[in-house]
């Protein structure tokens, strides 16, 4: 079980969620210390392991940039679910290994603070404070096999072998 942090906004772009001026480093645990610092600056205080980050459309918006994957991942967060992610995050996201959930209707169903657990394989947010399901799509077989692969370059070696 995971507690959602919730953010009703859409367009919440890569600079909200590693600031440029922290780009100097490759360090996940470093760019961690700063995850969403300028959407949320104590979001890093309240998150534990395992939570879920929930947002509106277009997440990852902006530069490029692989630091926000992992910045999230180095901060612990189990995933995001947004209504739409913006492509190139998206992809991303699953070239370093790290799940994501579109869902047109999390935003709606789950508040900042309520307990969550997912059904990866049968496409299922349960909301536990609410009682209420979520539907989503789950990622296809292959996008899923380079995350538990630990991303794209790990998903290489592997089938290289």
């Amino acid at each position: 079980m995971a507690r959602a942090h919730v953010y009703k906004r859409d367009h919440i772009n890569t600079d909200e969620i590693i600031p440029a001026r922290y780009l100097n480093t490759d360090d996940e645990a470093e760019l961690a210390t700063h995850c969403l610092e300028d959407l949320d600056a104590d979001f890093i205080k309240k998150a534990a392991p395992g939570d879920i980050v929930v947002a509106g459309e277009d997440f990852g918006c902006g530069s490029s940039r692989e630091h926000a994957i992992w910045a999230i991942r180095g901060a612990k967060v189990g995933t995001i679910i947004a209504k739409t992610f913006a492509r190139i995050f998206y992809r991303n996201a699953i070239d370093c290994g790290f799940y994501l959930i579109e869902s047109a209707d999390a935003l709606d169903n789950i508040n900042d603070g309520d307990n969550i657990e997912i059904d990866y394989d049968n496409g299922v947010i349960k909301n536990i404070t609410s009682g209420k399901d979520i539907a989503f799509n789950p990622l296809p077989d292959f996008a899923v096999e380079i995350i538990e692969d630990g991303g794209l370059l790990e998903h290489i070696k592997k089938t290289m072998k």
